[in-house]
Order: C-alpha cells, then structure tokens, then sequence
C-alpha cells in the first residue's frame, strides 16, 4: 500500500471519477475525507465501502465555491483524521451551451465551483502543507481546458484555468517539497457520458483514436502513479487521458 498513514481530501467525492480516486487513495492505505454537496445517500454509501478497506473516511458535505466551509472541512480533517497529505481537486460541474445562449448564471456556476473550488480547497490546506514542508495536490482538470470543445467556453475556460493555477503553484511551492500536478481526462464513462444521445457518442467515438471512451480506471491509475513515489521529480505537469481526441 503506497499511501498508507496519509491522509486525503477528495473534492467531489460520491461519483464517477471522484469516487474512483477515494476507492483506489482507500485501497492504497490512505485515510480518505471527500466533500459533496447534495447526494447524501451516496455520501453514506461510500464513506462505508472506504472502511472496508480498513482505513477513516469522513464525508463532508461542503460547497466547495465557500471559502469559509472549506476552511473548516479543512480543519475538521486535520483534527478528525490526524493531519493532511493530499488534496485532490475534482469537483466540477458543466452548463454546456453555445455562448449566444449561455447566461451569465451559467458562465458564473461552472467558474465558481470548478476553478474557484480548486482555489478555495488548496488555499486552505497550502499553510498546513507548508508548514510540514511536503503535500501532494492532483487537479482534475479536461481535455476540453487544454483544446476547447464547442458549447463549452465556461467549461473549458474553467478547465484551463485549473492548469494555469497548477503550473503556477508547482513553481511557487516545490522549494518546500510540494509536488502539484494536473489530469486532464478526456471522455470517460461516467454519468456525464452516459447521459449524452447516442448518436452523439457515435460521432465522439470517431474522433477518439484508441475508438473507445476511457474508463475511470484510465484516470485512477495516472492519479495513483501522481501521488505515489514513482513520480517523485514530476510537478507542475498536465497528464492527457483522452485515448488519443487530443491529438487529432
């Protein structure tokens, strides 16, 4: 078990590739707190499957756009579970739509909870990480923040941000022995995918060169690799698992 005796905080913890990451930080020996804002029932469900693996879990239920909710989520798990070692940014929302009908509520929800959530979260454990002088911050950001997909200029404007943010603070932070590295997942199946026409699908899965859409595995697997020790001399770095859709 690579993490065993750290500590983690998951943003967006009860589904697809938050709940992914909690399982396989659980699996690896790690103590596990994530955040969620309304899916109570799932919440319960899944603080009992990390037990299973015989670490804590703590499920908070947290707005990650607050500032003063993360700060005390923040402070509820140095307290509940003993300290904090890693933070893993991937709560995210989408309000896909051509910007010629995007409101100003769309544009502002998506900024708010997918670039000023990572902000809120990593602000309110950056002092504690310092202090101890190690921590590691994965950010989930998209494909779509590293090329831009039509109908998502909130989204990919969003997700972009999340990889200036991580490169920025990779600089501002690896003197104090802090790695922040980002993940950019293209189509993975989740709920988010699985909601889309499939007609459409058909029409994405041409553009993927590896012609499949990934699994959320594909994105825990490079999450694992991030934090463990194998990547020790990696930081400030944009992982792509998109099967290849960058590319084209």
């Amino acid at each position: 078990m690579i993490l065993k005796n750290k500590v983690a905080i998951v943003s967006g913890g009860t589904r697809g590739i938050g709940r992914g990451i909690c399982l396989m930080l659980a699996q690896e020996g790690a103590d596990v707190a994530f955040t969620y804002l309304k899916s109570v029932d799932e919440a319960a469900s899944l603080k009992k499957e990390i037990e299973k693996s015989g670490v804590k879990a703590l499920a908070l239920q947290v707005d990650v756009r607050d500032f003063d909710k993360t700060k005390e989520a923040v402070e509820n798990v140095k307290t509940t579970l003993g300290g904090l070692d890693i933070i893993v940014n991937n709560a995210g929302i989408t309000r896909d739509k051509a910007l010629m009908m995007m409101s100003k509520e769309d544009w502002q929800d998506v900024i708010d909870t997918n670039l000023t959530g990572t902000f809120n979260l990593s602000r309110n454990a950056i002092v504690a990480f310092l202090k101890q002088k190690s921590g590691n911050i994965v950010n989930i950001t998209s494909v779509s923040g590293v090329i831009g997909l039509a109908r998502q200029t909130n989204y990919a404007s969003s997700k972009a941000g999340i990889i200036g943010f991580t490169k920025s603070l990779a600089r501002e932070v690896s003197p104090y022995g802090i790695r922040v590295n980002a993940v950019a997942p293209g189509f993975i199946e989740t709920d988010m995918v699985s909601d889309l026409k499939p007609e459409y699908k058909g029409q994405l899965i041409k553009n993927i060169p590896l012609e499949r859409f990934g699994k959320v595995e594909d994105v825990t697997g490079v999450v694992k690799f991030l934090l463990s020790e194998a990547s020790s001399f990696i930081t400030g770095q944009v992982m792509i698992i998109d099967g290849g859709l960058s590319i084209r």
